[in-house]
């Protein structure tokens, strides 16, 4: 192996007391990353379904609740990553009302990055992609949770590492950068986002995304801001103008590859090989997400035409599109929002049942709850695709 190479991405060097961290050098990569044929029909193919899924929310009737669904989606699943074990179904209930208390740390997780993400969107267009905005997407994201002892929004003052159960600083998987080198390194990693001249977006993206992973600045939840961070540098350089990405369904398919990838960076200074697979997981999930968009347009089509065959009722068809906001719902949400009295939101509910659209998930007779089954099916029926080697 080139020893040159298997630097570029920095080096393990032992510290005062004893143990080894890894001290990442700065981007972009040296020697320079250089795009095989391969990486330029990947980044083609990534480009246009990229644009296409930017381009679908063109011809949705209400793309703002199309795309709050997707973030929670992309919640879901980029937690899942982290052990959670939380689906949208359980997200959805929690919003409608509340779930059980076992299942409430991990859905209160995947709230917190819902925030999380509106929180850097909303922020974006004042305050650019820095450190600053990563903090306080940080302190969003660990607010009120497993961790929020971690010094949520605050970059740690101590030295972190990733290894199995039990595992220490001497038989660690991999020891990110002291505190001292590690605020160097996100010194030069900001000065780094600012790049819009060395790299196509989506390769800036990939090296963005793998160093902030190397640094591991916080104490807890560095994987869900290193994944949100992906979306937050898509839409600022205006590649996505709503977070209709999630990246984290091809990540969680082929997450030992993910991992292996960013290990070889670090190891071997194998920058190539990730942007490769980071690639084909944007190309891969965008073009899957274009498929659904479409779908739930078409079903959303069908659907409205049942209901104006079928029902006689003058609240039917708001109640389809309350829907598209609120999948799973009660009769009391129903009541609340269509204004209407308890016995005509039973009745509505119970008609719906009958056509098929809603089914009962709590099997109670009292404080039941109903989901829009094949809407929230189609969401979450993408296939998670496994990468070609």
């Amino acid at each position: 192996m080139d020893a040159q190479k298997s630097m570029r991405a920095g080096a393990t060097v032992k510290q005062v007391t004893g143990y080894r961290a890894f001290i990442p050098a700065a981007l972009p990569p040296d020697p320079p990353l250089v795009l095989d044929s391969e990486a330029h029909v990947l980044l083609s193919e990534a480009d246009q379904n990229l644009g296409r899924l930017d381009g679908v929310t063109s011809i949705l009737p209400n793309p703002d609740l199309f795309v709050a669904m997707y973030v929670k989606q992309e919640a879901v699943l980029s937690s899942q990553i982290e052990g959670t074990q939380s689906s949208l179904q359980d997200v959805l209930q929690f919003e409608s009302d509340g779930v059980d208390g076992d299942q409430l740390a991990d859905v209160e997780e995947v709230v917190n990055y819902v925030r999380a993400m509106n929180h850097g969107l909303k922020r974006l267009p004042d305050l650019p992609l820095s450190n600053r905005l990563i903090r306080e997407v940080h302190a969003e994201l660990m607010q009120g949770v497993r961790g929020e002892h971690s010094t949520p929004g605050e970059f740690r003052t101590s030295q972190n590492w990733i290894g199995a159960l039990g595992s220490d600083l001497n038989n660690a998987r991999f020891v990110p950068p002291p505190p001292h080198e590690m605020n160097q390194a996100l010194g030069s990693l900001e000065k780094f986002m600012h790049d819009r001249e060395s790299f196509p977006v989506l390769v800036h993206a990939a090296l963005v995304h793998a160093q902030f992973e190397t640094i591991h600045p916080f104490l807890d939840g560095n994987g869900r801001v290193g994944r949100l961070l992906i979306t937050f540098l898509l839409c600022e350089r205006g590649v996505l103008s709503r977070p209709l990405l999630y990246i984290s369904l091809f990540l969680k398919a082929n997450r030992m590859e993910y991992y292996d990838r960013l290990s070889a960076i670090r190891t071997s200074g194998d920058w190539e090989g990730w942007v490769r697979f980071f690639l084909r997981g944007v190309a891969d999930v965008s073009r899957n997400a274009t498929v659904t968009a479409k779908a739930i347009l078409a079903m959303r089509d069908k659907h409205r035409v049942l209901v104006q065959d079928k029902s006689s009722g003058r609240n039917a068809l708001p109640f389809l599109d309350m829907l598209y906001e609120t999948p799973v719902l009660s009769a009391r949400k129903v009541a609340n929002r269509l204004s209407c009295s308890s016995p005509t939101a039973t009745a509505l509910i119970n008609e719906f049942v009958r056509l098929g659209l809603l089914e009962e998930i709590t099997g109670k007779q009292r404080y039941r709850r109903f989901r829009y089954a094949p809407y929230i099916d189609l969401l979450e029926s993408a296939a998670p695709t496994k990468a070609n080697p």
